[in-house]
Formats: C-alpha cells, sequence, structure tokens
C-alpha cells in the first residue's frame, strides 16, 4: 500500500515538473522511469493472480487485531485497492491517462534503440556484429557509441518497457505512428513475457481481452491478431536463427580474446553486447519452450544451447581474468580522453548554474586524478558517488524549468553516458557480468534445465560444452535479494545440489566409455593369449606337413592386429567413435580446476577420479568371472593380462585430463590386496584365496589332484569323476607368479595366513590324536631298538592312517605355500631386486647364536619377501594361538614330541598302498606322500621354536624312529604290506634333503645308504617296465 502510494505521488510530481525523458539522452532517468512503472506494473498483475487475496488480508488483520488490540487503520483502504485491482491492467490504464505524456515521450525515445537491438540474424551477419577481424586495421580503435549503455540494454526489458508502457497510455497507438511501430514489433517478436521468475504473461490475449471493450479499437485488435499470427509463426524461427548466428560470434569473440587479451580494453563494449545478446536469446527460449503450442516445438528445442552458454562463461572467465587490463586501459582513458572532452564541453556551456557547474568540476577533478599507478598498486576504485551525482544531475536538468537543460545540450548527456559506462569498466565489471549475463533464471526452470543437460550429453558434438551447466549454477544466487534473506538457503541448496548431480552425470558419462574403451582393449589383448595362438600352429605344422585341413568353406581366422589397418581414413570403428567421444567430455571436465557455488567448491576431475575408483574395482572384480555355484574363477594370467590393458587405458585418460591416475591405481589396487575392501566387498585376494583352498586343495585331499615335485605344479590325476578345471592351469610357474603380481606381498602374505590356519585346524586335530595314543607312544618313544616290542605297541595304536593323512594334507598345503613364495620371490626380485637382495644377505647372516625372537623378525620380513626360511614365521604364529587352557607348557611340549614319534612309526603301513608307488617322471608319489617330507620338517621347526626345544635333536629323534621302523618291513616277507617298500624308503631321503636340520652322514648312521640307492634303483626300473 504504502508502495503504491509513493509510486503514484512520484509519478504526479514528475508530471506537474514536466520531464523530459530520452533513453539516448539521460538514460540512467529514462530507465530508471521505465523500470519503476514496469515494476509497479508487475507487482499489481501477481497481486491479482494470488488466489486467496483476500483471505490472506483478512487473516492479517485479525492477526494485527490480536497484537495491538486494533485493526490496521489502512484495512479499509487495502481491501478496497484489492477489489479495484481484480482487472490490475484495465484499472491502471484508467490511472495512467494524467501520466500518458511523460511515458510515451519515454517509450517513443526507445525508436532508435529497440529496432536497431531487434533485427534479424542476417542483418547482424551482413553487418559483421561482433566481430573484431572483419575489420583488422580498426581492431585497436575503441568500440565507440553515442548510446552505450543502450547498446547491451536487455532486449527483454526494453519489450516490457513497450508492451506493458503503450497498454497503458494506449491512446498514443491511435496518434502516433512511431509509437504504432515499436507495439507492433514488440508483439511480433515473443508470445509471453516474464513478470517474475517463471511467472509469465501472455501478451496478445491480455491486450485483446482489454482492447475489446474500448470503442474504435477494432483495428488495435487486428493488429494483435496479426503480431500474434506472425509470432506463432515466424517469431521462434528468427530467434533460433540469431542463437546460430551467435554461437559462431561468441565463437570467434573468444577465441581472439584468449589470444590477445589486451583488446578487452578497447572492445569491452563488442564484450558486453555479446554477452547480453545471448543472454536475451537464452531467456526468450527458455519462457517460450514452457509456454508455447506443441505443433510449433521444434522451434523450441535448440539441442546446441550448451555451446553459446559455453562461450558465455568463457568471456565472463576473460572479464574476471583480465580485469586488471581493462582498468589500466580505461583509468588512462578517463584521465587522458574523457577529462579532457568533458572540460571543454564544461567550458562551451553557454549557461551553467553554480551547483551544476560544481557537480562537473568534480567529475573532471575525479577523473583527471586517475594514475595506472593505482591499478599497479591494487588499489580500490569506487565510482558510485560520481554516477549518483549524474543521476542527480539527470534529474536537476531535465526538469521543464531547469536553466541548464539537458535537452538543449545532449552532447553532454552522450559523453556522461559514455564516461559512465567507462568508470563501470573500472570499478563494476562484475555487477556489469551480472547486469548483461546473469543467467539465474535457469533456477526457476529446473526440469527445462535438466532436460537441456541431457541434450547436451547424448550429443557428442555438444558433450565438451556440458560444464557450461554447472558453472550456470554459480549465477543462482544473483537472483536472492536483501528483503528476503530466507530464500538463500533454498535457492543455495538448489544450485548445489544442481551442480552436484551435473558433475556427476558428466563423470559417469566419462567412465561409462572409459569402460567401453576398457572392455574393448581387453578383447584385443585377449586375443594375444598364448592359448589363441595353437590354432595357428597347428595350421602352419599341417601345412608343412601338406595335410589337408578342415572344410574347404571354413573362413580363416583374423591374426590380432587386423583392426588397425585402414584402407580409407573415412572408416570409422566403434573405437574411434569412443575416443572422441571420450576427448570431447574430457575437454569439459578439465576445463575450470574448480569452481565455487555458494561458498562451496566443486572440483570436477575428482568426480571423475572417485567415479574411476569404483569402476576400477568393480571391473577387476567382475574380470575374475568368479561363479561360486561352479566354483569356476579366471586363470591369474588372463586376469592380469585383463588387468593391464584397463590400466594401460586408464592411464592415457591423463591425456585428457591432469588427473593423477596413479593415485587411482594405488587405491584400488593396494585395497584388492586386503580381505575386503573400503566398501566391504570381497576383492580378488578373498576370491582367489577362496577358490585355491576350497576347490584345488580341496580335490587334492580327495586324491582327484597330485602335486608335482617336477613340474612343480599340481596336476588333475585319471578318474572316474572329471573336474571342471586343470589344476596345472592354475598352479604352474607361471600363473603362480601372475597371482603375485595381481595380490603383491599383502595379499600372498593373506594366502599365507589362511593356508595357516587350514594347517593349524589339522594339527589340533593331530594333537588329539597323539592324546588318544599317549601311553602307547610314551612307551614306544623309548623301545624304538626293540623290534619285537615296538611290534605289539603298533598293534595297539588307534588312527594311524588319519595321521598319516593329516599329515599329507599338511604337506600339500605346505608345497603349495612354497609355489606362491617362490613365485612371489621372482616377482619381487623383478621389480625390486637391490631390497630383496638385500633382504637375502640379512636372513643368510644371522649369527647363530642370535635370540630367537630377533631372528623370527628376521624371518617373518625375509618370509613377506618370499625367500624360504629354516623356521617358518606364519606357521608359528598359526600354531602358536592354539594353545591349550589346562595343558601345563611341559604337557604340550611332550605332545609335539609324541607327534612326531606317531608319524614316524606310522611311515610303514604306506608301503601297503597301491598308490604310494614313487614316480620317477614326476619325481613324487601319487598320493602326495611326498608332501610329508615338508609337512615333518615344517611342523616339527614350528612346533620346537613355540616349546623352546631342540629341533636338530627332535627331527634327530624321528630319523632313528623312522629308519628302524623302515627297516623292519625290509623283513617283512608279506608282499600286500611291502608292495610300495622302496618308494616309502625314498621318504627318508626326501625328508633329508627337505631339511636344514639333518645331513647324510645322520641318515647313514641310522639307514643304510645302500638300501637308499637299491630303493632307487628299483622304482627307475619299475617305472620303465611299466611304461613299456
Amino acid at each position: 500500500m504504502e508502495f503504491k502510494d509513493h509510486v503514484c505521488e512520484l509519478l504526479n510530481t514528475i508530471d506537474v515538473c514536466q520531464v523530459f525523458f530520452d533513453i539516448t539522452v539521460n538514460f540512467d532517468l529514462t530507465k530508471n522511469y521505465l523500470d519503476l512503472i514496469i515494476t509497479y506494473t508487475t507487482l499489481m498483475i501477481l497481486l491479482s493472480r494470488i488466489e486467496e487475496r483476500k483471505a490472506i488480508i483478512g487473516l492479517y488483520n485479525y492477526a494485527h487485531e490480536m497484537t495491538h488490540g486494533a485493526s490496521d487503520r489502512e484495512y479499509p483502504r487495502l481491501g478496497q485497492m484489492i477489489v479495484d485491482y481484480e482487472n490490475p491492467l484495465k484499472k491502471m490504464m484508467e490511472e495512467f491517462v494524467p501520466h500518458s505524456k511523460s511515458l510515451s515521450d519515454a517509450l517513443i525515445s526507445l525508436q532508435m534503440v529497440y529496432p536497431r537491438r531487434n533485427l534479424s540474424a542476417d542483418q547482424w551477419r551482413n553487418a559483421q556484429l561482433l566481430s573484431l577481424i572483419s575489420a583488422p586495421s580498426t581492431m585497436l580503435n575503441p568500440a565507440q557509441s553515442d548510446t552505450m549503455p543502450c547498446e547491451y540494454l536487455s532486449l527483454d526489458a526494453m519489450e516490457k518497457w513497450i508492451i506493458f508502457g503503450f497498454i497503458l497510455c494506449h491512446g498514443i497507438l491511435n496518434t502516433d505512428a512511431t509509437a504504432l511501430n515499436l507495439w507492433k514489433l514488440a508483439l511480433q517478436s515473443s508470445s509471453c513475457l516474464s513478470l517474475f521468475r517463471d511467472e509469465v504473461f501472455h501478451i496478445h490475449k491480455a491486450a485483446e481481452d482489454l482492447f475489446v471493450n474500448i470503442r474504435g479499437y477494432n483495428k488495435r485488435i487486428n493488429d494483435i491478431r496479426e503480431c500474434k499470427e506472425a509470432a506463432v509463426s515466424h517469431a521462434g524461427s528468427m530467434h533460433r536463427e540469431r542463437r546460430k548466428f551467435l554461437r559462431s560470434a561468441l565463437k570467434e569473440l573468444a577465441t581472439v580474446l584468449s589470444d590477445q587479451p589486451g583488446l578487452l580494453g578497447p572492445k569491452a563494449l563488442f564484450v558486453f553486447m555479446a554477452l547480453s545478446f545471448a543472454r536475451d536469446e537464452i531467456i526468450w527460449l527458455l519462457r517460450h519452450a514452457d509456454n508455447m503450442p506443441k505443433k510449433s516445438a521444434d522451434d523450441f528445442i535448440d539441442k546446441h544451447i550448451a555451446e553459446l552458454i559455453f562461450y558465455m562463461e568463457e568471456l565472463r572467465a576473460h572479464v574476471r581474468k583480465y580485469g586488471p587490463v581493462m582498468q589500466r586501459y580505461y583509468v588512462q582513458y578517463l584521465s587522458g580522453f574523457d577529462a579532457v572532452v568533458l572540460n571543454e564541453l564544461v567550458q562551451n556551456l553557454s549557461v551553467c548554474p553554480e551547483d551544476e557547474s560544481i557537480i562537473m568540476s568534480s567529475f573532471v577533478n575525479t577523473m583527471t586524478s586517475l594514475s595506472v599507478k593505482q591499478v599497479e598498486d591494487g588499489e580500490v576504485f569506487d565510482f558510485r558517488g560520481m554516477r549518483l551525482d549524474w543521476f542527480r544531475l539527470q534529474a536537476y536538468t531535465s526538469v521543464s524549468k531547469a536553466s541548464l537543460s539537458l535537452a538543449d545540450h545532449r552532447e553532454l548527456g552522450k559523453m556522461m553516458n559514455t564516461i559512465i559506462f567507462h568508470t563501470k569498466m573500472v570499478d563494476s565489471l562484475v555487477e556489469m557480468l551480472v547486469e548483461t549475463s546473469d543467467l539465474s533464471i535457469f533456477c526457476f526452470y529446473s526440469r527445462a534445465f535438466e532436460k537441456m543437460f541431457q541434450q547436451c550429453l547424448e550429443l557428442p558434438s555438444q558433450s565438451r560444452y556440458s560444464i557450461a551447466f554447472p558453472l550456470l549454477c554459480t549465477h543462482f544466487m544473483s537472483c536472492t535479494h536483501e528483503l528476503c534473506p530466507e530464500e538463500r538457503h533454498h535457492i543455495g541448496d538448489r544450485s548445489l545440489s544442481l551442480c552436484n548431480m551435473f558433475l556427476d552425470e558428466m563423470a559417469k558419462q566419462a567412465r561409462n566409455l572409459i569402460t567401453d574403451i576398457c572392455t574393448e582393449q581387453c578383447t584385443l589383448s585377449d586375443q594375444l593369449l598364448p592359448k589363441h595362438c595353437a590354432k595357428t600352429i597347428s595350421q602352419a605344422v599341417n601345412k608343412k606337413s601338406k595335410k589337408q585341413t578342415g572344410k574347404k568353406g571354413e573362413p580363416e581366422r583374423e591374426k590380432p592386429g587386423v583392426e588397425s589397418m585402414r584402407k580409407n581414413r573415412l572408416v570409422v570403428t566403434n573405437l574411434d567413435k569412443l575416443h572422441t567421444a571420450l576427448s570431447e567430455l574430457c575437454f569439459s571436465i578439465n576445463y575450470v580446476p574448480n569452481m565455487v557455488v555458494w561458498e562451496h567448491t566443486f572440483t570436477p576431475r575428482e568426480y571423475l577420479t572417485s567415479h574411476l575408483e569404483i569402476r576400477f574395482t568393480k571391473s577387476i572384480v567382475g574380470m575374475t568371472m568368479y561363479n561360486q555355484a561352479t566354483q569356476e574363477i579366471a586363470k591369474p594370467s588372463e586376469l592380469l593380462t585383463s588387468v593391464r590393458a584397463y590400466m594401460t587405458v586408464l592411464q592415457s585418460i591423463e591425456n585428457y585430463v591432469q588427473i593423477d591416475i596413479t593415485r587411482v591405481f594405488n587405491n584400488v589396487l593396494l585395497q584388492q590386496t586386503q580381505h575386503l575392501d573400503s566398501h566391504g566387498e570381497p576383492t580378488i585376494t578373498s576370491l582367489y584365496t577362496n577358490w585355491y583352498l576350497e576347490t584345488l586343495l580341496r580335490q587334492v585331499s580327495n586324491g582327484h589332484i597330485a602335486y608335482f615335485p617336477a613340474m612343480k605344479a599340481f596336476v588333475n590325476l585319471p578318474t572316474e569323476n572329471e573336474l571342471t578345471f586343470n589344476a596345472e592351469e592354475y598352479s604352474d610357474i607361471s600363473e603362480m607368479r601372475s597371482l603375485s603380481e595381481l595380490l603383491g606381498p599383502y595379499g600372498m602374505k593373506f594366502l599365507s595366513e589362511s593356508l595357516m590356519w587350514h594347517i593349524s585346524s589339522q594339527v589340533a586335530e593331530l594333537k588329539k590324536l597323539v592324546v588318544e595314543n599317549v601311553d602307547v607312544l610314551t612307551q614306544m618313544r623309548t623301545s624304538f631298538d626293540k623290534p619285537d616290542q615296538m611290534a605289539a605297541l603298533f598293534k595297539r595304536l588307534s588312527s594311524v592312517d588319519s595321521v598319516l593323512k593329516r599329515m599329507t594334507i599338511i604337506g600339500v598345503i605346505l608345497s603349495f605355500r612354497s609355489l606362491a613364495q617362490e613365485a612371489l620371490r621372482d616377482v619381487l626380485s623383478y621389480h625390486i631386486p637391490f631390497l630383496v637382495s638385500s633382504i637375502e644377505d640379512f636372513k643368510d647372516h644371522i649369527p647363530r647364536e642370535t635370540d630367537m625372537k630377533v631372528a623370527m623378525n628376521v624371518y617373518e620380513l625375509s618370509s613377506a619377501a618370499g625367500l624360504p626360511c629354516e623356521i617358518d614365521p606364519a606357521l608359528v604364529v598359526a600354531l602358536s594361538s592354539q594353545k591349550s587352557e589346562n595343558i601345563s607348557p611341559e604337557e604340550e611340549y611332550k605332545i609335539a614330541c609324541l607327534l612326531m614319534v606317531f608319524v614316524a612309526v606310522s611311515l610303514p603301513t604306506l608301503a601297503s598302498n597301491v598308490m604310494s608307488q614313487y614316480s620317477p617322471a614326476i619325481e613324487g608319489h601319487c598320493n602326495n606322500i611326498h608332501c610329508l617330507a615338508k609337512a615333518i620338517n615344517q611342523i616339527a621347526a614350528a612346533l620346537f621354536t613355540i616349546h623352546k626345544g631342540s629341533i636338530e635333536d627332535r627331527l634327530k629323534e624321528f630319523l632313528a624312529l623312522a629308519s628302524s621302523s623302515l627297516l623292519k618291513i625290509g623283513q617283512e616277507t608279506d608282499k600286500t604290506t611291502t608292495r610300495n617298500r622302496e618308494s616309502v624308503y625314498l621318504l627318508l631321503d626326501m625328508i633329508v634333503q627337505e631339511s636344514p636340520f639333518l645331513t647324510m652322514d645322520l641318515l647313514e648312521s641310522c639307514f643304510p645308504y645302500v638300501l637308499l640307492r637299491n630303493a632307487y634303483h628299483a622304482v627307475y626300473k619299475q617305472s620303465v617296465t611299466s611304461s613299456a
């Protein structure tokens, strides 16, 4: 109500003073006058659109009465105003009759400005508008105009002034052809105007409804209908062509200025004109796309809008970056040229009252005092006082009875308008950017904004401009107002969520492209795997021997590398398309290092990095192709090939975006060496550990697979039920090295710990069996030189086969671990030879008298590097965690000793097993009893380290018991129990060969070497016979 009163009072005062309005002379006064009228009109229209307005003011009055004890004294007037302004424009047309002279004068002054701004794209193109290179000779000349501020005046604002202004003073349309032409031109350009944010006003229908009831306005109604038809049929295509022209014009402008930023000085006007023109076209499209009939929708869908916004952002960035360049230029311009010209104009004034003279002199003095040194010293300029003084001077000199009339001194007005523009180039660049290129209206068109972004990403040629959308989110806070602070949080949150969503979608799109490229590259690298060359070799061999191969019609298999041969450079492969799309999108992600949105900093590259980490993690685990149901898994060598292909592609991303891909590798691959990744998901370490333990080693225990020392691999044995995998393809040297490359020392350590856990559970069971037979074993330990007593005692032993089977399982696990450790050592020796050799040297030179704790630390270091140790630290740790609560250390030690006794006296029973035959070809036994040598040595070393006993003494005792037991079967006559006697004899030799604590001399003292020699001779002879 108060606002309405103040507006009415001010308009009456202006009429009384007969103020002169001309946008080209007193720009600030005219612009603010027209803005005031449009704000007043808009407010009344918006008020009439509030459905519950009567109830709201009623509630307000009731609340006022409850709070103050009386109703608001202005309430009756407020209520009357609500009733009067049911049809706001109709009421205001009556209200503005006395103001029509001033308003029409102000509007008609747009006759030179508005038509010049509302040209077609062809006219712009012919005039080479905004081009810096069309006239190279004038490139350094300052861009000049008599109407500087009008050049970048918003077209949207002018159309509002013209349409609403001439509706309010409609009488002038019948008497002045200029006014009518202006009005018709504005009606043909748009179908709707923005009242406030996303609230629009449909101009043709509203104007027709207003004029239909006025007598003699049939001609105006026909004009409106014709203009509406023109707007619907031609406005869309006209604005589309304008946007097309502006894309190329802004691109040229941005390119030239990025190369020669010094041109921002003389050509600053071009920059702000370009920004303003582009801003007007984008806002026009946004407004009309939501409010146009669907049949003409094609003109209102612009898939290239991102490009235009991008070049706007590029120009804005140039202005912000090179602000000091512009300041330097215009400080010199103001002091060296503007001050001199203005001083001459003032001197030549025929009449100049004292007040006006003082203000003019202050302008000249202010400009004269400027120097480049102020810019170099970083001084903050502030010309707001000067601009306000000029505004006051416009008011003084535009009234009818002014001594110095601005209407008679137009040159002064035009010169001052130019000077004001120059001062803004020094102290108000940011405000100028907001004035000419603010696109915060997108905040209120979220759906259209998101749709434009999706269209941009879908079109490969436009994806390089997609960064424009997150950058637009930095504009949003400029649409907030200090009179409404509560919406800052709402708008701020929206800007953050949209920016986050856009950057996330861009990173996802890039990630998907990279994944597709990786898939293609993995397929190509897969073609180079050794397994695929078998067919080629076969064909070559058959060709040599001139054998007929296959069917005649069978197509020849393409060799790897064919995809790189191009017969025509126009042929584009899928990989080419992916690389092109990726380079375009990465340009966008790499465009800015970071952006600040509502005091939050966003880094686009970090979005890509995090998405790549997540996808790389999933891809590595996915490439293992682990199937829990069928227990299938990829060979480590094939996985390693795929991972390397993937990493090669990821490394190439550094050519497009400045990201640290090594950090991605470190984060992802280090997590893969742990049991679970940072998201709690299983890794390749856990998958391969589970597979080797639960699938491969379990089948070894079941007798389907044997460890072949000669091949250093596990090999499938011929059985009734064929296994779904070939053990050799997962456990040979190359596969174990690949596994070590993938899992690294951490992953191999986890694998070792898992193996040791299984061994410790077997040892726990063995200890139970020892406890069951403790009395018999105690007697046998001291009676090994009494054969008859030993035979009797042996018959009293229970679970002999179980002991040997469990010890064999332990041996198999330790054999597998020795393969893994050897592979790890090979891999580390290749990657870090100096460090490995240092560790090896350190281990080999531990003094014998070293404390066991210190020695164990050295062994632990050595074991982590894959080096073999006399005492396995992992096994010691696993077995030491088994201590029973009710058993004393002495008892534990006794059980450990008796376990060795139990194994020693049980060895002869192996001779009766058919599968115990030694095979020279594999250097072992098909039932894996050759693994007992490793088990006996490692278990003895670990147990007697834990119980602080003498490993050497206990192994000597074991050797004495074992040799006496085995010598006894030499005297047996039963062929069934001694069928593989020679093969079992060889176990003693293996145990001694495997042990760092036993020697052949010691074995010779217990077991005649001649028996071993004969045993070797016999088994080799037997193998030759069986093979023949």
